[in-house]
């Protein structure tokens, strides 16, 4: 029998979930680190912030997570079963808690977000096709001129603008009428956080002209995020670079190395092609549209 019970607790979470984690630590990178960073920092006030598992009897079987500050704050869906996903969508219907959305693994997010829209309504549309790649043998650009330092909070003022801009830049490359992407707008602490975890720069003639982000290892994963060229310097091997020097500092102890890309952006998955990252699985961000403005109990 399915399960789903959910947490407020992020380390009450990740200790439940620590085995499924593990055995997922590609697809399971963005609810982990998550969770994870969760756990250092003061909660904030938003309409939803929950953690859960799914079990099938004692087994942890999948895990899903609503924490996004930004409407219609959707889901985020760990790879599951069938049943699962559908036990998932029920509970949150029965908690008068009405799923914008569901981002995560297909068929597990598809599923979530379809059996809400049967049980409150809807039209269902994805918003970004995405794909989950993992580092194989890292190739090193060549004749791309510059050089990579890490960031420091001499360049807060330039980190943050660019990490504000990057959903922008990263809908003006795709290909898809209908993408969206987080609107999360980074304030200088947001911006520290990622400079002390890891915020790669490449510089040409003492000018920074592409950025390169990197979450903490979760279960001996970093994921590569962001990735930001400003338009006046695309075209010229930057963000290849910037990625490739992150990948092999980063991986240089053997850790595992994941990105993103979106399906419909043929630049971005030709560029991390070339330097060695293969498909793992796809992905979806499913925005759901109700027909009636949904009554949510929070």
């Amino acid at each position: 029998m399915v399960t789903i019970e959910f947490f407020t607790d992020a380390a009450e979470f990740l200790i439940e979930a620590k085995d499924y984690l593990a055995a997922e630590p590609l697809t399971a990178s963005v609810l982990a680190t998550n969770a994870e960073r969760a756990t250092r920092l003061a909660q904030q006030d938003e309409p939803y912030r929950w953690f859960a598992v799914a079990r099938d009897d004692d087994q942890v079987v999948g895990a899903a997570m609503r924490t996004a500050p930004f409407q219609p704050y959707p889901l985020y869906v760990c790879p599951m079963p069938e049943a699962a996903a559908l036990e998932l969508a029920r509970r949150l219907h029965e908690r008068g808690e009405y799923a914008g959305g569901a981002n995560g693994a297909l068929p597990a997010a598809r599923t979530v977000v379809e059996e809400t829209a049967r049980l409150a309504g809807g039209e269902v549309t994805v918003a970004m096709a995405s794909r989950l790649h993992e580092l194989g043998s890292l190739v090193m650009p060549s004749g791309v001129p510059g050089r990579a330092r890490r960031a420091t909070y001499d360049d807060l003022e330039l980190c943050r603008e660019w990490l504000n801009d990057f959903g922008h830049a990263a809908r003006e490359q795709s290909e898809n009428p209908d993408f969206a992407h987080e609107a999360t707008v980074h304030d200088d602490d947001h911006v520290r956080r990622k400079i002390d975890e890891f915020v790669l720069l490449w510089e040409v003639d003492g000018t920074v002209v592409s950025l390169a982000g990197a979450t903490p290892p979760v279960h001996g994963v970093i994921r590569i995020a962001p990735v930001y060229t400003p338009v006046s310097e695309r075209g010229k091997g930057y963000g290849a670079a910037v990625t490739a020097e992150a990948s092999r500092i980063l991986g240089a102890d053997g850790t595992r190395l994941c990105l993103f890309t979106d399906v419909d952006n043929p630049v971005s998955n030709h560029v991390y092609a070339k330097i060695g990252y293969r498909p793992v699985v796809d992905m979806a961000d499913h925005t759901l549209v109700p027909s009636v403005d949904p009554i949510s109990r929070r």
